[in-house]
């Protein structure tokens, strides 16, 4: 009877105990210096969450990217046509303020420092959101990051030209200082060994209103969820914009500069409202819902420490 009311489920559980002893001998690569410039805004990453955490996700990704070469070598074996070698794609999905820019430059620090000294490419799907003025001209600035705010047919495009392994692509530049894509810049992904794409929507289904065919996801060799409680992530996201008034919106430039001079109590107060009349709705909408589409869940608790992860079986 017991094992009839076990749960079903598509995931491997473990404990940070039980994936931390899955590291074997991976060394820890990151100097002073390196471990320095990964820190997050409110963030502070320590050396045990980087070896107890992402030194085995990385020794499962070089398994798994030596594992995808063999099989591009055995398809141009039997397809006769010396198939090239195409870079391997790592999604990252999460909410917003819930660490995913960090995890992804943890990783790509991580990984560039393997023996191989495989290229990393770093691409955040900010690049694809649609200038503010025509958010503006269709009334959607206001849910800037929700699934309609991006060019999703254009980052499609972008992830299928990857896995095509088409040279120079280009990536339009985000500013978050300015909050707009900034024109006439572009970032240059020209056929790295890994590319690795952070964004909200990142494994979005067919149902998400998107119209194509082809979903990013289609084209990912692997992919992580960083996931937490809302109440955990809104109190990050305040936290995140507290340090923001005091830094970055003071600059007169800033797309946010009006929040520089707001005491601690209005600056709580407008961060709740966005949290709740925006990212609340996202997240709920849009991005949780896609959780169990990742191949790699990081449950995090307080701190952004990564407490228990779930990997789906094969």
């Amino acid at each position: 009877m017991a094992e009839r009311s076990r749960p079903i489920t598509p995931f491997l559980h473990f404990t940070r105990d039980e994936w931390c002893a899955l590291r074997a001998a991976t060394p820890l690569t990151l100097s002073d210096d390196d471990w320095t410039q990964l820190q997050g805004l409110n963030e502070r990453l320590s050396l045990d969450e980087v070896a107890d955490v992402y030194l085995p996700l990385t020794r499962l990704l070089n398994l798994y990217i030596g594992a995808v070469q063999e099989l591009h070598r055995a398809r141009g074996t039997f397809l006769g046509d010396g198939a090239n070698k195409v870079p391997f794609v790592i999604g990252i999905a999460g909410s917003v303020a819930v660490g995913k820019s960090t995890t992804a430059r943890v990783l790509q620090a991580l990984l560039t420092r393997w023996p191989q000294r495989p290229r990393v490419d770093l691409v955040t799907t900010d690049g694809f959101l649609y200038p503010n003025a025509l958010l503006e001209r269709r009334g959607s600035l206001g849910r800037k990051g929700f699934p309609e705010s991006y060019d999703l047919r254009g980052l499609v495009r972008f992830v299928a030209d990857v896995k095509s392994g088409k040279p120079e692509l280009k990536v339009p530049v985000y500013s978050h200082l300015r909050y707009d894509i900034v024109p006439g810049e572009w970032q240059v992904v020209d056929r790295p060994d890994v590319v690795i794409v952070e964004g909200l929507n990142i494994l979005l289904g067919a149902s998400a209103g998107a119209r194509q065919h082809h979903l990013v996801s289609d084209f990912l060799d692997f992919s992580l969820f960083v996931d937490a409680d809302e109440s955990i992530i809104r109190r990050w996201y305040v936290d995140r914009f507290l340090t923001l008034r005091d830094t970055a919106f003071r600059d007169e430039s800033s797309y946010f500069h009006r929040y520089a001079d707001l005491s601690d109590v209005q600056a709580v107060a407008v961060a709740e409202g966005i949290w709740r009349d925006v990212n609340s709705i996202n997240l709920k909408e849009n991005i949780a819902p896609t959780r169990d589409r990742a191949q790699l869940i990081l449950r995090k608790g307080e701190n952004h420490r990564v407490e228990s992860l779930k990997l789906r079986r094969i």
